[in-house]
């Protein structure tokens, strides 16, 4: 916004679009603090996918273990 002396940062909570009004010199901590919720959202979905991989191998291994105690070895 040229010749304001803020920034307009939009929010999407609660269905609603969030407006604040951010003045010049908070602008550097208000970029840091979004780019430390971006880097969150990363690890939170890295971390999700690692669980998911670790949950089916885990539940790969007790099926086959299942499997060949109903079928024992000739």
């Amino acid at each position: 916004m040229t010749g304001r002396n803020h920034f307009n940062h939009q929010t999407w909570q609660a269905g609603r679009n969030i407006v604040r009004y951010v003045p010049r010199e908070e602008i550097d901590d208000l970029q840091q603090s979004i780019d430390g919720y971006t880097q969150f959202l990363e690890l939170a979905q890295q971390y999700a996918e690692e669980i998911v991989q670790f949950t089916r191998k885990e539940r790969t291994k007790r099926t086959k273990g299942s499997s060949q105690k109903k079928n024992p070895a000739k």
